[in-house]
């Protein structure tokens, strides 16, 4: 469903990461464009934060990756993979997304999640009945939870061009 976008409209960008990295990585071998898809969603509308939460691994390339993002206007929050005893990792960001987009939404008009993971359905649901904020999510469709693109008001697929989302596509 689409909706309105008002030029006046306070967005706020929340950006997982790693599901965008990994889900980009495994249906095309790319990287995404971050610039663009920011640039996109937003749809001219006032930008109030644009946050991306990134797990760190110590691997050379995420400085230029972070430093990327920055320069880009997208403000990084970061915290390290967890490694456990048994060998196992941990790496989200789900809560501390979760967490700013409802301490930030009575500052907005539009949360936009840029994630597929379907773990953002019930945020989804309480951002729209308990701040009345328009709530829209993007990512590549052919991964996107089926739950997700029902609940949000308008779902963005990356997928129907990728060649501006994804680098070197």
């Amino acid at each position: 469903m689409a909706v309105i976008k008002q030029k006046d409209q306070r967005v706020g960008i929340f950006i997982d990461t790693q599901n965008l990295y990994h889900t980009a990585k495994n249906l095309y071998k790319r990287k995404v464009n971050f610039t663009n898809v920011v640039k996109d969603v937003l749809c001219g509308r006032v930008l109030i934060r644009s946050i991306a939460y990134v797990i760190t691994t110590e691997n050379e390339d995420e400085k230029a990756f972070l430093s990327a993002l920055t320069k880009a206007g997208i403000e990084t929050k970061s915290k390290d993979l967890q490694i456990f005893y048994d060998g196992s990792k941990k790496a989200d960001w789900d809560i501390g997304l979760a967490i700013d987009a409802v301490s930030m939404a009575p500052k907005l008009d539009a949360i936009i999640i840029v994630s597929g993971d379907g773990d953002f359905v019930p945020l989804c649901n309480y951002l729209r009945y308990h701040h009345g904020v328009q709530v829209e999510a993007a990512t590549f469709g052919k991964s996107a939870s089926a739950a997700l693109k029902e609940v949000v008001d308008e779902f963005v697929d990356l997928s129907a061009n990728p060649k501006k989302y994804l680098i070197g596509y």
